[in-house]
């Protein structure tokens, strides 16, 4: 009898640890009572406003000067607008303007021009102050060209990806990933971002809905988010030996109950 219930006991104890609660699966929950102030349709007023991304040396920046004659448009841009057929991604990595190591980009009969630590909308006034004196009429666009997330870990697809828009989400960057999967762990996520004084690890729980509040609910470019793994997993990568071990004590337990009545 005692036999029988160490092995109902071990079986309860596998069972319950390959079990996930429906709270560690769930996002953005009230986990302080003192939070709740926090209602419903007040979400947007208390949710954090992105900052503007900040260059850093390394960075690769997208410029086109488009002016009326096609000529000066030539004269100021690395790539002939235009020329070649479709832009692609790799032909704009290709001819951007890197960043170096001070901030600095060097522009064509321009010369060398302070990037580092500006956003791209003050890189882009002074841009427009410079070539006055250059051009009556000119368009300048800049893009950042390595404007991209990295999500590994406890997701559906680890990746690199491209963003899009600049006001992104760490939600919406999962969804790229594919969200994370059973084993990921809602409670601990860590972020990894670069600053001009290397990089810089975060960690934050996405099941309590006050990281909309928070200054890593909107993503960086070149962030990199770590869907850590629940400790669970640990116990499901072995959950074969746990099954073989079961059965050994099982199959023990029956052999000498079978000899005992004999």
């Amino acid at each position: 009898m005692v036999r029988c219930s160490l092995v109902f006991l071990l079986a309860t104890l596998v069972l319950l640890n390959s079990c996930v609660s429906r709270k560690k699966l769930t996002y953005l929950q009230y986990l302080d009572k003192t939070e709740k102030f926090v209602a419903e349709g007040e979400i947007g007023r208390t949710s954090v406003t992105p900052n503007a991304y900040k260059i850093l040396p390394y960075d690769n920046l997208y410029i086109r000067v488009i002016t009326p004659d096609p000529e000066w448009s030539a004269l100021f841009n690395i790539m002939p607008v235009g020329a070649g057929g479709t832009i692609t991604e790799e032909s704009v990595a290709l001819f951007g303007y890197p960043v170096d190591l001070e901030g600095y980009i060097e522009i064509p009969f321009v010369g060398k021009i302070e990037a580092g630590g500006k956003t791209l909308a003050e890189v882009k006034s002074e841009l427009d102050s410079i070539f006055r004196n250059y051009l009556t009429e000119a368009a300048i666009t800049i893009r950042l060209v390595n404007n991209y997330v990295s999500v590994i870990g406890e997701v559906s697809r680890p990746g690199r990806y491209l963003l899009t828009k600049d006001r992104v989400n760490v939600f919406e960057a999962l969804a790229l990933a594919g969200d994370m999967n059973a084993f990921g762990s809602r409670n601990n996520v860590k972020l990894i971002r670069p600053s001009p004084y290397g990089p810089v690890i975060k960690e934050f729980s996405l099941e309590d809905r006050s990281i909309m509040t928070s200054e890593f609910y909107y993503i960086m470019p070149n962030d990199i988010i770590y869907a850590m793994p629940l400790n669970r997993k640990s116990f499901e990568i072995n959950a074969s030996v746990w099954t073989m071990l079961l059965n050994t004590i099982t199959s023990a337990l029956g052999v000498i109950a079978f000899f005992r009545t004999l």
